[in-house]
């Protein structure tokens, strides 16, 4: 098993891994909802196990690529099939490593009891297929390593059951379609358990004392509240027939019956109790009002994440006395999107935006402004287009994967892209209403006549609170963090977003872009035209201003300022008297560049000086792109001709992302090298032959892949025996933060992620430490 996904980490590319259910908690988790604890095994792990079933029957063999052909009107037949197919799981064994990874993480919780909850996902565009409600249950199992095996099996054989292999074929669903993940989480006692369901008209809470399976098992009435949802007043309450109610087995020492619908009483041994309400409080309401108030408000705060209309499922743990509210599941209202999906591409940057599309064909073809709030449709967007995308409300691109210009800019901004979307510019026209996912990677169009269209205040809500940088977002999780070691760092471009940023849990800037942020005052020229038109005084001045924001800001936080790393291509609208290469997929970029025209390079070194002179110590230089050793050599000498290292904090880094680095790090370290930053996005592709830039091929783009981690590896050894510090600022560990887990083990100096990531990265990088902390604890004390 490669990795667990926990609802705090999990991005949104991953949904199809770890399903709908767990994907929607994930989402408000990490929006600062109190949701219960949990991690996903991911459908690849169903998929694995399928393929590895020991049988000699062709049934079983072909598993999981059979597509399963039988007749599910000759009931017999279909019976004798699932009986066969869920007999092979139960009886087969679960690879001891993937029980035991569970286990190992389970065990943080310190829980005698957990949940496998199903979490599905089906890749397919048949309608009709979303209401799967009550195929597939949850079972409960002891925290313990054969409780979990079997639990695990027992959830997973559940698509084989002869209704779900009858719903399957009634839907045109094959196998290959059903992506199923399972959501593991802590059970712990209750005082009240039940639902909130809300629409526009009124809003219903059912409760019941303990856990919430007897009214899943339909055992008990439970108590209902009608809510007001304007005011939040209860307008009526029902005390329902509630005898018995569901607990903990804490002793987990007695087979008791456990139920599970449609399959009869099986006694087995479990987590969980049954026991009777006494008769006072079978006449008392189950929720206290100061609990009833609690839901009122989550679901009030709810509305703006989901919509007037939503399920959840909530839990309010603990004893009798005190108790905390969790949110157990969420279901958003299919109304959210009110027509099939137009187009499919890639989610970008996460969040949800309804406006009007404007189509641009041809990106050479730039517009002097854009309109405020509209969707930009375009087939590729390429730096210089960064003035004019504060203005948008969201993006779509044709072209481009998940590092990509389009973006890692729409990720710093904050504004939700959906990047590779296929003939999007032919599919939609101008002036289009189009509702964007940037978590799904979806695009819907909206007509103007549809009675389910979202009203003036949601749009407006949309356009605002549902972007993934907003302030709410890093208040709600930044109270309470626990202390880190390794050091957090922030990529950073445009000085706009310094207030937003400079109050976050972060060290410093690990990677100011100068690229971009001085496309911000190059007005529409290229550096060079500044310099041969008699201006280059006026443009160091700006220059440096622009740096000194940043110095200012985070002082005495280290700022890391990256030089120019342009390729001829990204800028295609800024004119160059130099010649250029823009058919060639690397360009003259980094270093190489400085050493064809070193003006615009003495320029910056310039304007590094000037922040030094104005008492700014804490900014240091990044090289990007270097190739040899003599483009370093070359590059240190002018930053000593600028007198930079006259500053004793000054340090000169460079970016460790041409591969020729794995052979060349201590000729580098001789030559002057103080560091080093991984850049995950370069290195990527160069190890692996695949452009970044080309969205059809990001399955290939893969910054987990065993070339790419190994390399990654080495460098941080090479610099630990070079004595060298060594950071990470490609989007990798933002995008995958399961790769955090390794990076720590492997001792990086710092990890530097977009604003967006900072609080997942965080959080991720503590609990990577005291895992470390806790291996060596207990292998002392072995």
């Amino acid at each position: 098993m490669n990795k667990l996904y926990w609802l705090d980490q999990i991005k949104l590319q991953d949904r199809a891994k770890v399903g709908d259910k767990a994907f929607y908690l994930s989402k408000i988790i990490q929006r600062g909802y109190p949701v219960m604890p949990g991690f996903v095994v991911s459908a690849e792990i169903l998929r694995q196990f399928l393929e590895n079933l020991n049988s000699s029957e062709s049934l079983i063999a072909d598993l999981p690529h059979s597509s399963l052909h039988l007749d599910v009107t000759n009931w017999r037949q279909l019976q004798q099939v699932a009986s066969r197919l869920r007999q092979e799981i139960l009886t087969a064994t679960v690879t001891q490593e993937w029980v035991s990874t569970i286990f190992q993480a389970a065990r943080e919780w310190q829980t005698s009891c957990l949940i496998l909850r199903p979490s599905l996902t089906v890749s397919t565009a048949t309608p009709g297929i979303n209401n799967i409600s009550g195929l597939l249950e949850s079972v409960f199992c002891q925290c313990e390593p054969e409780a979990i095996a079997l639990a695990l099996k027992r959830t997973w054989s559940q698509i084989f059951r002869a209704r779900s292999l009858l719903y399957w074929q009634h839907s045109g669903i094959n196998l290959q379609q059903i992506n199923l993940a399972v959501l593991v989480q802590p059970v712990e006692n209750a005082i009240a358990s039940g639902s909130l369901t809300t629409n526009a008209s009124g809003w219903e809470i059912e409760a019941t004392l303990g856990l919430g399976i007897a009214i899943a098992l339909g055992e008990i009435q439970p108590d209902i509240y009608y809510i007001q949802p304007e005011t939040g007043a209860v307008l009526e309450q029902q005390l329902g027939n509630k005898m018995l109610a569901y607990g903990v087995d804490d002793a987990a020492s007695k087979i008791f019956l456990r139920l599970v619908p449609n399959s009869g009483l099986t006694p087995d041994r479990t987590c969980l109790i049954t026991y009777l309400i006494p008769q006072a409080q079978q006449k008392q309401y189950s929720l206290q009002e100061e609990y009833l108030q609690q839901i009122i408000t989550l679901g009030t705060q709810l509305v703006s994440e989901l919509g007037k209309t939503f399920t959840i499922k909530w839990t309010l743990a603990g004893q009798t006395t005190s108790g905390k509210l969790y949110i157990t599941q969420v279901n958003p209202s299919q109304s959210m999107i009110p027509h099939s999906h137009l187009i499919r591409g890639l989610g970008a940057a996460g969040g949800r935006v309804v406006a009007t599309a404007l189509v641009i064909t041809n990106p050479q073809q730039k517009p002097e402004q854009l309109p405020k709030g509209v969707i930009l449709v375009v087939p590729t967007i390429t730096p210089d287009w960064l003035p004019l995308l504060q203005q948008v409300g969201g993006i779509i691109t044709e072209q481009g994967g998940l590092t990509s210009h389009a973006a890692i800019l729409a990720r710093e901004l904050g504004i939700t892209a959906v990047v590779n979307a296929t003939s999007a510019t032919t599919l939609i026209q101008t002036g289009e209403r189009l509702l964007l996912d940037g978590d799904r990677g979806e695009v819907y169009r909206i007509k103007a006549d549809s009675k389910e269209e979202m009203d003036k205040g949601r749009e407006e809500n949309l356009l605002t609170s549902d972007r993934p940088n907003s302030k709410a977002l890093h208040s709600a999780v930044t109270s309470h963090l626990p202390m880190i070691a390794t050091q957090l760092l922030v990529n950073l471009s445009q000085s706009a977003l310094i207030e937003q940023v400079q109050n976050l849990p972060v060290d410093g800037v690990g990677l100011l872009r100068s690229e971009l942020m001085v496309l911000n005052i190059l007005d529409g020229q290229h550096p060079n035209s500044w310099i041969l038109s008699g201006r280059q005084a006026e443009l160091l001045e700006l220059w440096s201003e622009q740096i000194m924001q940043f110095a200012r800001a985070f002082a005495p936080r280290p700022v890391f300022y990256r030089s120019l790393d342009w390729r001829s291509q990204d800028l295609p609208s800024l004119s160059d008297s130099l010649e250029s290469s823009p058919q060639s997929m690397l360009g003259e970029r980094g270093t190489f560049s400085y050493l064809r025209n070193p003006a615009v390079f003495d320029l910056e070194l310039k304007a590094l000086a000037s922040v030094q002179q104005a008492g700014y110590t804490n900014v240091n230089l990044l090289l990007p792109f270097v190739r040899t050793v003599e483009e370093f050599i070359f590059c240190r000498r002018k930053v000593e001709q600028a007198f930079l290292t006259e500053v004793a904090q000054f340090q000169l880094w460079m970016m460790a992302e041409v591969p020729s680095v794995l052979f060349l790090l201590p000729e580098y370290v001789k030559a002057g090298v103080a560091g080093i930053s991984i850049g995950t996005n370069d290195l990527t592709q160069l190890l692996l032959g695949v452009d970044r830039e080309q969205g059809q091929l990001a399955k290939v783009f893969n910054e987990r892949h065993p070339a790419v981690m190994s390399a990654i590896a080495q460098l941080i050894q090479m610099a630990q025996s070079a004595g060298i510090p060594c950071s990470i600022c490609g989007q990798a560990p933002a995008l995958y933060p399961e790769i955090i887990d390794k990076l720590v083990e492997w001792g990086i100096t710092s990890i530097s992620v977009e604003p967006e990531a900072v609080e997942r990265t965080y959080q991720a990088i503590a609990r990577a430490e005291q895992r470390l902390i806790l291996a060596a604890a207990r292998r002392k004390l072995n």
